[in-house]
């Protein structure tokens, strides 16, 4: 196990650094504390042929791109203070209404304009061990940022290991009651780009899913999938379901019966290289998101494709829209109480 600290880039007068988590099994993780991103993944196939798997850029500026800004898919950033959208961009807390930014529509999106992953992670820390290495980063959340109440402690965990395990930790205290949801937004693709995610093979231990409105905000109502294309429970073509909806995937799918318990969820297996993807996690939901709405004019400086169906999310989070949500689990992060979540890929080959 072995990690590196390189300089990246200078923005608005900070540093950037870039980690890189390097474990036994030939597994490259590289991640910068300007959103706490995770920019590269590396993993063998089956012959043994190293590849990147995420979507992502090699230098800082790429980020900034104005197709990049565009199109806003937030590669591998780190979503916070609230994930996904927030109806109409509000929410009432303890009688009192809160306003914040209109980000898709009216409605508010990933923690709003200047976001958890647009910004810099001070205080880190990192780690080297036989079996594990690890980078933590934390920043500080202050009273309204982005019309949020509370100052909110915020430290996330990224850990490699010899399992060729990538485990992420969240954990956060507020001094006030707040909406609280971090993910993390990685999108992968197992063939190494090669192709679409349509070849995928994907299944998810899941028979609920939200209902959301024309907004993109879910409504509060949750519905069975049993036996319907979207039906996970076996595995399936990715491409095959995404052509009987007539649509690409963005589902978040339901684990009620788990709770906040760790427990694999889900599995996504690429047949030419081999590779599987297993999600584990402790969040009581997950977004499955294909990529539907990814501009086709991004790409990685080695010539890279992305785009459309070029990646896929497993977006482990609380409900969106939670705040609005009656009985939503754990939307609220109470004062004093600590936020704690976890999620690990596992990978294969």
């Amino acid at each position: 196990m072995a990690h590196m600290i390189s300089d990246f880039a200078v923005h608005e007068e900070k540093s950037v650094y870039l980690y890189t988590l390097k474990n036994d099994n030939g597994m490259v993780i590289k991640l910068m504390n300007y959103g706490a991103t995770i920019t590269s993944i590396h993993i063998p196939d089956k012959n043994g042929k190293v590849e990147e798997i995420v979507c992502g850029f090699d230098t800082f500026e790429s980020y900034f791109s104005k197709e990049y800004k565009t199109n806003a898919p937030y590669f591998g950033g780190t979503v916070g203070r609230y994930t996904s959208q927030i109806k109409d961009a509000k929410f009432i807390l303890n009688e009192k209404e809160y306003r914040l930014a209109k980000i898709v529509g009216n409605n508010n999106l990933h923690g709003g304009k200047i976001g958890f992953d647009k910004m810099i992670w001070g205080d880190t820390e990192t780690f080297d061990g036989f079996e594990e290495s690890w980078v933590k980063m934390r920043r500080k959340s202050s009273h309204m940022e982005e019309g949020f109440p509370g100052n909110v402690s915020v430290e996330v965990k990224f850990t490699l290991n010899n399992k060729n395990e990538l485990r992420i930790d969240y954990s956060a205290v507020s001094d006030q009651d707040t909406p609280f949801s971090m993910t993390n937004h990685t999108y992968f693709n197992l063939s190494g780009f090669a192709d679409t995610v349509e070849n995928h093979i994907v299944q998810i231990q899941s028979d609920k899913k939200q209902v959301w409105d024309d907004s993109g905000a879910a409504t509060g109502e949750n519905i069975s999938v049993k036996n319907a294309p979207d039906d996970l429970r076996n595995p399936k073509v990715i491409g095959e379901v995404q052509q009987a909806l007539g649509d690409g995937f963005e589902h978040y799918y339901l684990f009620e019966d788990k709770g906040f318990v760790l427990d694999k969820v889900a599995e996504i297996y690429e047949p030419k290289s081999g590779r599987i993807l297993e999600v584990a996690t402790t969040e009581p939901g997950m977004l499955f998101y294909t990529g539907k709405y990814t501009s086709d004019k991004l790409k990685r400086e080695t010539g890279l494709q992305y785009g459309k169906y070029r990646g896929f999310c497993c977006e482990t989070h609380r409900y969106p829209n939670g705040p609005n949500i009656h009985d939503s689990p754990k939307s609220i992060l109470k004062k004093g109480e600590t936020y704690d979540s976890t999620t690990i890929f596992k990978f294969k080959w």
